[in-house]
């Protein structure tokens, strides 16, 4: 199925996953443009634009609103957050992982929403829910919770298990990924990738919450 053209606005896609999902939505020719915020300025790239932004700051939500509206303005525009510690997520206290994973990207759904974007892709965790004992787990469920609030019109949660191919996952990790069941077993990181822009490109007019685990997610990259 070819997809009508789209931008798409991606906070986080400067890390593992979302240089993956980054490179998958540019490999699709109806990908307009792809429009990254960061908080330091990157190398040009054909068909990205780099927004540098403090996302620390008081009015970053009211920053990517104004962003969000001005390229609403031109055609369909999609969110993407593949915000994620990876592997100093142990060494962070809880307040501080909130600031990040549950403030900083809540942050950016609310002003994308505001800015008129409906459709938000969103990087989570299996087992996600903020009911967890156990930390990370639960601040996972606090960020799903925070951007399912906002209202998004499509939102698309991607919930994988141990990302293989990551330089974060330790080999073990992803050894014993292999024995794990379903959604906590290993999933690539350019299957997961390539899920995020299938679910942008391919899912435009589409409604309501979606969840993929691991099997959803290489179902969706094969589309």
């Amino acid at each position: 199925m070819t997809p009508p053209p789209f931008t798409t606005i991606v906070l986080g896609g400067t890390g593992q996953v979302g240089s993956s999902a980054v490179d998958e939505l540019l490999a699709i020719p109806e990908s307009k443009e792809v429009v990254m915020v960061t908080r330091k300025a990157i190398p040009p790239r054909e068909r990205v634009r780099n927004v540098v932004l403090d996302t620390n700051a008081a009015d970053f939500a009211e920053r990517i609103k104004t962003l969000a509206a001005e390229l609403n303005a031109q055609g369909h525009v999609s969110a993407v957050s593949c915000v994620g510690i990876g592997i100093g997520t142990a060494l962070w206290s809880e307040d501080d992982l909130k600031k990040v994973e549950v403030g900083v990207v809540s942050a950016f759904a609310r002003g994308c929403h505001d800015g008129g974007i409906s459709q938000f892709a969103l990087l989570s965790a299996v087992g996600s829910t903020a009911t967890s004992p156990f930390k990370y787990v639960r601040v996972m469920g606090m960020k799903e919770d925070a951007v399912r609030a906002v209202g998004f019109t499509r939102l698309a949660i991607f919930r994988p298990g141990i990302i293989t191919g990551n330089a974060h996952t330790p080999g073990w990790s992803a050894l014993l990924g292999a024995f794990l069941p379903g959604g906590f077993g290993n999933i690539d990181q350019q299957i997961l990738g390539r899920a995020i822009a299938k679910e942008i490109a391919l899912r435009q007019r589409a409604t309501g919450e979606v969840i993929y685990e691991n099997a959803d997610m290489r179902k969706l990259a094969a589309e």
